[in-house]
């Protein structure tokens, strides 16, 4: 999996998507991703692979089923784990998706 495969997935949902931010505001529901972290294996003194963590956010208005079973079918390829939170604040719900590039 590539940075690009997890975008064309995500543009076949059919929301705004992006990588990190949009420059300009936007209403939910939208798509952020953003390479968070890696989660590397080591062998001899090395790293024997990289294996980096993609964080998926999917914002809505409310608690939007419909949405997440769209993004959910669009990263059928991928292994993800799944959080929620409301943001307070911006009065939106943050579901959060977890996926592992290997």
């Amino acid at each position: 999996m590539t940075a690009q495969d997890l975008y064309d997935a995500l543009k076949k949902t059919g929301y705004p998507v992006t990588y990190s931010h949009f420059d300009t505001p936007q209403r939910p529901p939208f798509i952020t991703y953003i390479m968070a972290y890696t989660e590397n294996f080591f062998s001899d003194n090395r790293t024997a692979a990289v294996v980096n963590r993609w964080q998926v956010e999917l914002y809505t208005g409310k608690k939007d089923v419909e949405a997440e079973e769209t993004v959910e079918n669009a990263l059928r390829e991928f292994c993800w784990n799944k959080t929620e939170t409301f943001i307070d604040d911006e009065k939106v719900f943050q579901i959060i998706y977890e996926i592992s590039e290997v």
